[in-house]
């Protein structure tokens, strides 16, 4: 049961990393985008993605309530969602190697 109730902690650290991450990567682009029609299609990308972001986060304070054999049974369930994190990640990152070019 310590090792279940660890490797949540575990995993609601690594959310909460990849939220951080999210953060800086919507920073950069939010700071190197223009007001311009040219970065029209970047602003709304943006926008969506700072939806998603926020659909995390909520997942995220919802997960942090749960307790672990609720927990237990959503991550079998879901079969975690690690695969959505890192589409978004990687939409972010292109995002911010298009407005650091």
């Amino acid at each position: 049961m310590a090792d279940q109730n660890q490797l949540m902690q575990r995993n609601i650290m690594e959310y909460e990393s990849r939220i951080k991450h999210f953060d800086e990567l919507i920073e950069r682009v939010h700071k190197g985008v223009g007001k311009g029609p040219e970065h029209a299609e970047i602003r709304d990308n943006l926008a969506r993605l700072k939806q998603e972001r926020d659909k995390f986060s909520s997942w995220l304070a919802e997960l942090r309530l749960k307790s672990l054999e609720n927990w237990r049974v959503d991550e079998i369930e879901k079969a975690g969602p690690m695969g959505i994190w890192d589409a978004v990640g990687q939409q972010l990152e292109k995002l911010v190697e298009r407005i650091e070019r």
